[in-house]
Formats: C-alpha cells, sequence, structure tokens
C-alpha cells in the first residue's frame, strides 16, 4: 500500500501516464503488458518509486508524476537516470528538522545546484513550478548551516499579480507579508518553527521587498530575489551592485509572467543581453520537463507556449 498508494492510486497514475501498458497487481509483485518501449520506461519509473520508498515513509502520488515527468522528456544517451530522484546519487541538498531529504528533483535543479557552487551569482529562469525558488532556499539554508555564511536575504518585488488589491489593513509589516508569504512556507519546510522565529527575531533570516535593498551593502550573505521578473532595470542593477564580500546570489524568475506595466521592460529579460560571458555569473534555464507541480500545469505551460506562439505568428 505504500508503494502503490491508498485504493492504487500511484498504480492508477501510472496506468493513465502509459496507456498502452497494462499493470498487473497480485500481492507484492507487479507484471507489465505492452508495448516494449513503454514497459521499459514504465519499469524505471517503478524501481524511482521504491528506491524512493526506500528513504520515506511513502510515495505520494505528486512523486509518481514527477518521475513519469522526468523519464518522459529524457533520452536515455544524455540524461540522468531516473533514480537521482530520491537523493542517493548526491542530490540531497538539506535535511528538514523532520530528517525528510529535500532534494534535486529534475535536471534543472540539479543544474541550479551545481551552479550555486561554480559561480557567486546565478540566474535560475523558468516557468512556474520548476522548483527554482524552493531549491535556490534549501541551498541557502544549507550554507547558513554549514558557516558558509552568516545570513540568508531573501527579497520579492511588492508587485500586484494584476488585480489592485487597494488599501491593505495593518502595520508596514502587515502590508508587506502577503508578497512574501511563499519564501516563509518555504523556510517553514526547512526549519523549525522555534528556531525560524529567533533567526528572523536577529535578522540571521530577512525577508524584505526589494525596495528595501538600496543603500545596503551585502556581506557573508546568501541572498537571494525571488519573482525577478518583476523587477525594472533600475531595480535590478540596484540589485546586484548590493552584493559583498563572501556573498552569494540567485536570482529566481519566469520572464513569460511579468506584471509590470505594459510599457516597462522587465530588468531579468534585459539582464540576459547585459551579463552575458561575464566569469562568475551563471544563467540557468528550466522547462516544462522541470515540472513538479500537479501533471496538469505542464500541460497549461504547453498550452499557453502554443497559443502565444500563434499569436506572434
Amino acid at each position: 500500500m505504500a508503494l502503490f498508494g491508498l485504493h492504487d492510486h500511484n498504480l492508477i497514475a501510472l496506468d493513465k501516464s502509459f496507456p498502452e501498458t497494462k499493470f498487473n497487481a497480485r500481492g507484492n509483485r507487479v507484471k507489465l503488458t505492452g508495448p516494449a518501449e513503454e514497459v521499459e520506461t514504465a519499469t524505471k519509473v517503478i524501481e524511482g518509486m521504491i528506491e524512493l520508498l526506500n528513504r520515506k515513509s511513502k510515495v505520494a502520488e505528486d512523486d509518481v508524476n514527477t518521475l513519469v515527468n522526468l523519464k518522459s522528456g529524457e533520452s536515455t544517451a544524455n540524461r540522468p537516470q531516473i533514480h537521482t530522484l530520491d537523493g542517493a546519487s548526491g542530490d540531497t541538498i538539506i535535511h528538514t528538522h523532520n530528517g525528510e531529504a529535500i532534494t534535486a528533483k529534475t535536471p534543472g535543479q540539479r543544474r541550479i545546484v551545481q551552479s550555486s557552487t561554480e559561480n557567486d551569482i546565478v540566474f535560475a529562469i523558468g516557468p512556474a513550478g520548476t522548483g527554482k525558488t524552493y531549491t535556490s532556499v534549501a541551498l541557502a539554508v544549507q550554507a547558513l548551516k554549514d558557516r558558509k555564511v552568516r545570513k540568508i536575504i531573501l527579497a520579492r518585488p511588492a508587485v500586484e499579480a494584476g488585480e489592485n488589491l487597494g488599501f491593505l489593513p495593518g502595520d508596514l509589516k502587515e502590508k508587506i507579508d502577503p508578497y512574501l508569504r511563499p519564501l516563509y512556507d518555504a523556510l517553514e519546510d526547512m526549519i523549525d518553527r522555534d528556531r525560524l522565529e529567533l533567526h528572523l527575531a536577529k535578522n540571521i533570516i530577512e525577508i524584505a521587498p526589494l525596495a528595501y535593498m538600496r543603500g545596503r551593502t551585502l556581506n557573508n550573505a546568501f541572498v537571494i530575489l525571488d519573482e525577478a521578473q518583476n523587477a525594472t532595470n533600475t531595480q535590478m542593477k540596484m540589485f546586484l551592485t548590493r552584493i559583498g564580500f563572501n556573498s552569494r546570489a540567485i536570482i529566481t524568475g519566469d520572464i513569460t509572467q511579468t506584471d509590470l506595466p505594459r510599457r516597462q521592460e522587465s530588468g531579468l529579460i534585459s539582464i540576459q543581453k547585459i551579463l552575458q560571458d561575464i566569469d562568475g555569473i551563471d544563467f540557468v534555464y528550466l522547462g516544462e520537463e522541470d515540472v513538479v507541480r500537479h501533471k496538469l500545469v505542464r500541460d497549461i505551460i504547453n498550452a499557453y507556449e502554443k497559443f502565444e506562439g500563434k499569436n506572434k505568428k
């Protein structure tokens, strides 16, 4: 039940993902019948599920979908094997306070991890659901635990996503917190609540709007700028010139979802041309094959890309 899920939900997910293959489960054995190539792929997915189960107490349907997405998008000649999802091949970034391993689950996430070890500034650009922010926060927390940095600074442009929220009640922190909530969510997964509150109180971990970065020099820090597609050219330059000694930065964003006014260019778009071929700065691009959210998110991204491509033509 731990492997196939309650009421065989995971097995049903496999059946939907491999329509030409028949899955027949009896006891602790499962028989696969179908086209050789699809059976081989499905077998590797099940092997990945077993390896994942050895590290966790259960396998969720989202894990199955992630394994299927990874395998369906890879070429066996030039892609990592599917077993790397469980972190056994060195993809574990950090362990949560509950002992659960946070791993680089996709090729794009692994490129972020690798690039961050080799470069001081990394731009991670890709669609929603590819784990850009989560992976970056995990790297920052690990760097803090290893005492490679003294603090973590997480910044986001406080830009409304296509709607006017008007006046928000409360003090300044209460007005700004809704924009920064995704960063808090990621941290709460990795650090127990008491320690996180202590780090926040002592400014060891600082979460702030991008506008608050002006005039500062960030030394001995791991700095993350999230949702950078909503930073203007001026803000992007301001942020990048804050980086001080012994500091590392990851800038994440989705250039297809800019919430800036139409006539205002995104700093994340223009920065790709400005900072080309500079040692110590790297650009990592993630695609729909790196999406680790609900399987429909991948289909939605594909549908929008096709629609926008037709409109451009």
